[in-house]
Formats: C-alpha cells, sequence, structure tokens
C-alpha cells in the first residue's frame, strides 16, 4: 500500500494529526515534548477510496548528538525513505523557527514530494499558511489537526503524490503477538533481533519504548503483527505523565494480542513486577510463551538452566503449562526458537477439538477417576466445545454443584495430554442440576 511520513520537530501535532488522519487514539499524544520516540504505523481510508499507511514519527531534532535524539532522527529518516509522500507538520502559532528550515533541507535533497500542514490554524496568532511559511519551499495547507479543519485540504495536497489505490483484497489472516514485560528486560531489542533490523529504539534507559509499535513479519509462511510495548510497572510505581500512558497503550496492546511473549530478566529472575504483568496476561485470557532474556548472564550448564525454570514455573504457576525458552536478544541464541513456538501456541488458541473425540477423552478421565460425590456418583453426561481463542467448553453433568477446582484441574490436565494446548489458557462451563 501507499506510505505517508508525518515528520517535524518536537511538540508540532504530529502524533494529533496521525491519529486524526488513521481515526484511532494509537498514537500517544501528551503537552510535553518528545513522548513520540517510535515509528507507530496504521491504516487510513483515503477519501477517493483505498487505503494507505500513515506513520508517525518522533520529533526530529536536527542538532541534537544525545542518543535517543539521534535514534528518534534515523527512525524518521528511514520513514520518509520508504515513504511515497512526506507531511511536514510546523507550528502556524510559532511561526518558522531554525529547527524546521533544517529539516526542510533534509527533505529536499531526500527526493521525496512534501506537503506542508501548517498545524494550529485556528489559532488567533496563526501565521498566514502560504505566504509565512512559502519560502521552505513546499506547497502549504493549514489545518487543524486537534480540531479536524483542513484535513480535506491536507488529502487533495497529497493524492497527486500517491499511486492508485490497490483493488479491495480479503485481509490476510495474521496472529497477534504482543511482547510484554517490564521496563527494560530486553523487549524492544527482541523485535529487532527477530526482524532483523533497528526498527525500534534500543536504550539502557528504562522506559524507552513509549508506544505500542505494531511491526508485519512474514515468517515461513505465516503473517505474524509483532507488537512492541512499554514496560508496565504496578501502579504504586508508574510515574504520572507519559509513564501512565504508555503503560494503558501496553495493557491493550494485550487485549488485542492472541499471544503473549512474557519477556522476564535472566540475570534478576522473576519480580514482583514481573509477577504484576503475567496475571495481566492470564487475566486477559492470552496464549503465552515465556522468555527468559539476557540468558547470557547465567552460569553454563543444563543444571542451572532447569533450576532457573524450575524456580520461574513456582513464581507462575497461575500460568499453567506455558512454554518456557531461554534466549539473549543481544547475541541471537535462542531466538530462532521463539517464533515456531508463538506459531504452535497460537495453532492452540483457536483450534477447535471434534465433539466426539473431547466426549471420548473426558469421558475416559471421568471413568478412571470420577468425582467425589455424595450418596450418588456425579455422572458426565455431555461435553462440546462452545468458543475459541481462547478455548471453552461445556460439560453437562449430573452434579447439583461445583465440582472441586483440584477436579477441574484433573480434566484441564487431561485434555492437555491429548490435544496440543500448551501455553493456551482453557476454560470450563459447567452445566449441572443445580
Amino acid at each position: 500500500m501507499a506510505t505517508i511520513a508525518i515528520v517535524g520537530r518536537p511538540n508540532v501535532g504530529k502524533s494529533t494529526l496521525f491519529n486524526r488522519l488513521t481515526r484511532s487514539r494509537k498514537a500517544l499524544t501528551h503537552d510535553l515534548p518528545g513522548v513520540t520516540r517510535d515509528r507507530v504505523a496504521a491504516d487510513a481510508s483515503r477519501p477517493g477510496g483505498g487505503t494507505v499507511v500513515v506513520v508517525d514519527t518522533g520529533g526530529f531534532e536536527p542538532e541534537s548528538g544525545e542518543s535517543i535524539p539521534v535514534q528518534i532522527r534515523r527512525q524518521a529518516l528511514r520513514a520518509v525513505a520508504d515513504a511515497d509522500a512526506v507531511v511536514l507538520v510546523v507550528d502556524g502559532a510559532q511561526g518558522i523557527v531554525p529547527a524546521d528550515e533544517e529539516i526542510a533541507a533534509i527533505l529536499h535533497r531526500a527526493g521525496r514530494p512534501v506537503v506542508l500542514a501548517v498545524n494550529k490554524e485556528d489559532r488567533r496568532d496563526a501565521a498566514d499558511a502560504e505566504g509565512d511559511f512559502g519560502r521552505l519551499g513546499f506547497p502549504a495547507v493549514a489545518i487543524s489537526a486537534e480540531h479536524g479543519r483542513g484535513i480535506s485540504s491536507l488529502w487533495e495536497a497529497l493524492e497527486p503524490h500517491l499511486p492508485p489505490p490497490d483493488e479491495a483484497v480479503a485481509p490476510a489472516v495474521e496472529l497477534a503477538v504482543a511482547i510484554v514485560g517490564r521496563p527494560n528486560v530486553g523487549k524492544s531489542s527482541l523485535l529487532n533481533r527477530l526482524l532483523g533490523e533497528e526498527r525500534v529504539l534500543v536504550s539502557e534507559v528504562p522506559g524507552t519504548t513509549r508506544d505500542a509499535v505494531d511491526t508485519m513479519l512474514e515468517w515461513r509462511g505465516h503473517r505474524l503483527r509483532l507488537v512492541d510495548t512499554a514496560g508496565i510497572r504496578r501502579r504504586g510505581r508508574t510515574e504520572r505523565g507519559p509513564e501512565v500512558l504508555s503503560v494503558v497503550m501496553a495493557r491493550k496492546a494485550i487485549e488485542r494480542a492472541q499471544v503473549c511473549l512474557l519477556l522476564l530478566d535472566g540475570g534478576e529472575g522473576v519480580t514482583a513486577q514481573d509477577t504484576h504483568v503475567a496475571g495481566l496476561v492470564s487475566e486477559a485470557g492470552r496464549g503465552a510463551v515465556v522468555i527468559v532474556n539476557k540468558a547470557d548472564l547465567l552460569p553454563a550448564g543444563e543444571g542451572v538452566r532447569r533450576e532457573s525454570a524450575e524456580r520461574i514455573r513456582e513464581r507462575l504457576k497461575f500460568m499453567h503449562d506455558t512454554p518456557l525458552l531461554f534466549a539473549s536478544a543481544l547475541s541471537g541464541s535462542g531466538v530462532a526458537k521463539i517464533l515456531a513456538r508463538v506459531l504452535d501456541v497460537g495453532a492452540g488458541y483457536t483450534r477447535r477439538v471434534a465433539t466426539g473425540e473431547l466426549n471420548r477423552v473426558l469421558r475416559a478421565a471421568w471413568e478412571r477417576h470420577p468425582p467425589p460425590g455424595g450418596k450418588r456418583p456425579v455422572r458426565l453426561y455431555y461435553a462440546t466445545q462452545t468458543g475459541s481463542a481462547p478455548p471453552r467448553f461445556a460439560l453437562f453433568t449430573s452434579a447439583t454443584t461445583g465440582l472441586h477446582f483440584s477436579y477441574m484441574r484433573y480434566l484441564e490436565n487431561a485434555l492437555r495430554e491429548a490435544f496440543p494446548f500448551e501455553g493456551v489458557p482453557v476454560t470450563f462451563i459447567m452445566r449441572g442440576r443445580g
């Protein structure tokens, strides 16, 4: 699809314009400059039909030599290089500043079609779009991203630079995979390693990632939507401002995922914050794979890893039958196994079991070890799958009260032994006489 990149210096309204064009709230917006850091992409409907990919970028600071601004600038330039057209956003109330002129010079050298969006035209002190900003050398459109003014004119200015819309095709089946964990466990490093490119910013500073960043990956004939998320901390430890918004976006990423990669720090083991994030995944009913990152920090030897795995499973016992892998995003060790395991969990997440097979397995388990009853034994009449993603099963019995959770766990284990539901939450719904 055609691609539009939105660039500009910090706090001129790029993310607000991105959300307006895509009719979403995918990009974080805040009065604090520099909230957006990574490239955030989403589809937008073209007024004349068809779809275009819009890419939001972090605030462009041409002269800064600090690590994060340098990486933001590099990400913005990659977005420009990949785009069919570029929207340069400037602050109409503030007028032209030297940074705007420097960015414009860079875009002239890039050779991509550029439309100048003079934002905040609703302000009384807004400058004349064509007159005052004409010296930047691009066609200008006055807009108000916050209130939606001038957006149709912006589309009209962009359309001549976009290829004709593709014919509508059925959307490909994709598996949504969220990479989650507490701050600074290596989520962004793992995403970059899986993609084989520097797609998101990586820094030793906790909280570098703020937006939930979607990236599509084709792997062995499968389409995966990998979502890098901000580090999640418990509510009492979350700072006000952008971090609160980042955690909200990360939780939403869990809810729209089918499988979550839960990252742990191999050098630190399972912390209270790790169990908090794992609890969010479990409560959302998502498939999961636990990744012990920075495994190169562990002493060598299979015995060490085996003991470490046992301790982790004990702390995360509520994530029943979840795959656990050791890897290093830095060196690439163990990373090759991750996507194959993700696909296995994803298949189990949407799996449907034939009614005959389901009843054969559960009835055999029931007869081997009937549930404790009173004067009359409890009978299993029938079982059926009522839904998937995650799998849900209804059991019709003669029980007048619910069965003990330990017996339900026994039936769940029997189901898992017969069918590949590793890493997938399984729910039983009891239908009895009571």
